[in-house]
């Protein structure tokens, strides 16, 4: 079952026309629209908060392997 073929998608279209009216289409895609601009501005500032995580974990490492260092040249 692939995708459908151009005669399935009229035919689905016109079920939903349908179903829905002419008129609330395009209300129901300027809220799908509104949805998804919604979702990857969430999925952005995600994204942001946690590449600034990564930074505070390299930054602890680097003063662990720095304290790490000394205390090696003094042992050996």
């Amino acid at each position: 079952m692939g995708m459908p073929s151009g005669t399935e998608l009229l035919i689905i279209f016109g079920i939903i026309v349908l179903l829905f009216g002419a008129k609330k289409i395009p209300d129901l895609a300027k809220g799908l629209g509104k949805g998804i601009k919604n979702f990857k501005a969430e999925m952005k500032e995600t994204d942001e908060v946690v590449t600034d995580v990564p930074k505070k974990v390299e930054q602890s490492d680097e003063v662990a392997s720095s304290e790490e260092t000394p205390k090696s040249t003094t042992q050996a």
